[in-house]
């Protein structure tokens, strides 16, 4: 099938022909379609898929290009989680979107207000914007509403994971009721399945893959490996391998300064990219890692899924990620569009457990390697696949005699707690978001 199928005008196909795009993918095939028609939707595909194609296609296709914009309105809202990710979804819009007379912008934290602020008085057409930010703007009366047309939630899951809950309540507080809502996820997790459950005004579900897995097309191996000698290991790969380049995934912020100090040290040219460092200074990182400038980028998960690179032949998971969905996203940074990648992630025996999670939600064992010249002294248990950690707690457990009852008593309180506010937030969430 090819784009011209869906439904999509003369100077949308222009566009994406001239990007090099020949046929759509499967989440495509199913959303573009079903977008136009104006229906209400919850989409879950894996990283790497085109998802933002399958909604901002649509998008640009929905809006009238002879609409005169006013100051401050907007008709197209797309929430994103990250910065980095606002910036790469607005520069797929303008791509799409260069035949048309439509404008759009991305605004996020970080850096000064008022520019943004400007360009809202100016009028936008298609408006990509972090929560926080979003709800700064509607604070001051910088932005009203009341043409909006459209609404995106991208990275449902990983929205709902950063705790944005509360933002954005009080963002679709603000919308108009009628309007056409849209949420896209990488994975349906416990939160954004039971979002999807609660859609209402025959909102359909599309899920491509239902079970989130990594793309064939990436090369998946591990090295266990002692703590204290990650960084000799990793900088003996980068020259012994002759990496070319690579994304490196870190837990801390202080370590990823460490873990670029350590390479340095040992010849090797690094930066690093994570929340404590100025907008201006990400933007110009990754914009240097990507023209290959800099061919080592340490980034903790921040950067995770901001990052869009059509030739990263490799994705390091200096720390293994706690979460699956984790995981899949980082290495999801690889191997994308057809291209194919390598994912390797360095286990210490204290990541036992998690990698027997990541590894019971990929259906299948990592192949494990051995690097001459690093013995393990501390060795990781060979996996189990369907691994399930053992509860600790025990249910009604009766107090200690000493505690003369604050233990069960504040137990009890915690359970009631529990019980009476089960996904509270969530609940208000689903509401506001999809009730019309």
């Amino acid at each position: 099938m090819s784009f011209s199928k869906l439904g999509l005008s003369d100077p949308i196909l222009k566009a994406i022909a001239d990007i090099g795009y020949k046929t759509p993918t499967p989440i495509q095939k199913k959303a573009i379609p079903a977008i136009l028609s104006g229906k209400d939707l919850v989409a879950a595909s894996q990283t790497g898929t085109g998802k933002t194609a399958s909604f901002v296609l649509p998008i640009l296709e929905k809006l009238d290009t002879e609409h005169t914009r006013r100051a401050k309105r907007i008709r197209a809202l797309i929430i994103s989680p990250t910065r980095e990710l606002a910036e790469q979804i607005e520069t797929n819009v303008a791509q799409y979107g260069q035949y048309l007379n439509l404008t759009s912008m991305a605004m996020y934290g970080g850096v000064d207000a008022d520019p943004q602020k400007q360009r809202l008085i100016e009028g936008v057409d298609i408006l990509v914007a972090t929560p926080g930010r979003l709800l700064e703007m509607i604070y001051q009366r910088a932005l009203h509403f009341d043409e909006l047309e459209i609404i995106v939630m991208d990275e449902a899951d990983r929205m709902l994971n950063m705790g944005f809950i509360d933002d954005i309540n009080k963002i679709i507080d603000r919308l108009p009721e009628d309007r056409q809502s849209l949420l896209f996820s990488a994975t349906l997790t416990k939160d954004v399945r039971f979002l999807a459950k609660t859609v209402n005004n025959d909102a359909l579900e599309i899920t491509i893959s239902p079970k989130a897995t990594a793309a064939p097309s990436i090369e998946q191996w591990l090295i266990t490996v002692d703590k204290d000698t990650k960084s000799a290991l990793l900088s003996h790969l980068i020259k012994e391998q002759q990496w070319d380049q690579a994304l490196i995934f870190i837990e801390k912020k202080h370590g990823a300064a460490k873990l670029v100090s350590q390479l340095e040290k040992r010849g090797i040219k690094a930066e690093s990219i994570h929340g404590d460092r100025s907008q201006a200074m990400r933007a110009k990182i990754l914009s240097d890692f990507k023209s290959g400038e800099i061919k080592f980028l340490v980034a903790t998960g921040v950067a995770a899924r901001g990052i869009d690179i059509g030739e990263l032949t490799r994705v390091v998971n200096y720390d293994l990620p706690f979460r699956p969905e984790e995981y899949i996203h980082r290495i999801g940074r690889t191997g994308r569009a057809g291209a194919t990648g390598e994912a390797i992630s360095f286990v210490a025996m204290g990541d036992f457990k998690n990698l027997c999670a990541i590894e019971s939600r990929l259906g299948h064992i990592i192949t494990r390697k051995e690097i001459e010249g690093f013995p393990v002294r501390k060795t990781v248990p060979v996996s189990i696949l369907n691994y399930v950690p053992k509860n600790k707690k025990i249910a009604n457990k009766p107090s200690s005699p000493k505690s003369h009852g604050t233990t069960k008593e504040t137990s009890n309180r915690k359970n009631k707690s529990t019980k009476k506010n089960p996904n509270k937030e969530t609940n208000k969430v689903n509401q506001h978001i999809w009730g019309k």
